[in-house]
């Protein structure tokens, strides 16, 4: 994994730490309920702000670059990756295409998994109109394949949550709150596909933890590592538990 010296930035009020930068690749800590580009509530996005701080930071007259390679959805946070040049956007891009890119996700569910580690495969059906996606039966006009493994970490009974770590084979739209609520367990906070469970105003518990990919210009693997933010109800469990799972992931890195 690259090292780099972290550090924090704040943008129209809004903080974003960045975790890694180089002239072609730039990591940062995506926070909760920002787009991750311009969208029609004219919010500020993840681009822009990126954008203003490259120019302000670097001194940049005139336009800066910053390519779009991967998207998270706007309430949900933690690790994502962005190009400073067209190169690296063009072969970024390709590593997504080809699978390259690594995306690690930890979430809180309603309940407890019968199975403490599986793969679940769905088709699922996007409705641009709702902007919702539903399972469907294998061979719907317009379906696609959805798969992704899930690990439970921890659980607590008492709250009948559990805590568990996700990689994505695909990348649907809400694929991960799709299938794990088709499974029986709504991600905590998700109003659209776990009303029935969860209350307006709880955040998404939903958090990129890994994003890597192979270097567009170096022979070396570009990743970074978030881990969830201290508030509920990611303190259901320890930091210790935290830091653990961060060094696995560092560990499966090497």
């Amino acid at each position: 994994m690259d090292s780099y010296s972290s550090s924090t930035h704040t943008v129209a009020n809004i903080i974003v730490p960045v975790l890694y930068e180089d002239n072609h690749v730039i990591g940062v800590v995506k926070p909760v309920n920002v787009p991750s580009q311009a969208d029609d509530t004219g919010d500020a996005d993840m681009l822009t702000l990126i954008k203003q701080d490259l120019k302000q930071r670097h001194q940049k007259e005139g336009n800066v670059f910053l390519g779009l390679v991967h998207r998270l959805d706007r309430p949900v946070g933690g690790a994502m990756l962005f190009a400073k040049t067209s190169k690296g956007a063009s072969r970024l891009s390709d590593s997504v295409r080809s699978g390259k890119l690594g995306k690690r996700y930890v979430a809180v569910l309603r309940g407890i998994p019968a199975r403490s580690q599986a793969t679940l495969k769905d088709t699922l059906l996007k409705n641009s109109r709702t902007n919702t996606s539903t399972v469907v039966a294998p061979g719907t006009a317009g379906g696609k394949d959805a798969v992704l493994d899930y690990e439970v970490l921890a659980t607590d009974q008492q709250a009948n949550l559990s805590l568990v770590l996700i990689k994505l084979h695909t990348g649907r739209s809400h694929q991960i709150r799709v299938q794990m609520a088709h499974a029986g367990h709504p991600l905590f906070g998700d109003q659209r596909y776990g009303s029935g469970l969860n209350r307006p105003g709880e955040q998404l518990a939903l958090w990129s933890v890994l994003a890597s990919a192979p270097h567009p210009v170096k022979d070396e693997l570009v990743s970074i590592i978030s881990l969830p933010p201290r508030t509920k109800p990611w303190t259901q469990w320890s930091e210790a538990l935290y830091d653990q799972l961060a060094k696995r992931l560092e560990y499966e890195l090497d």
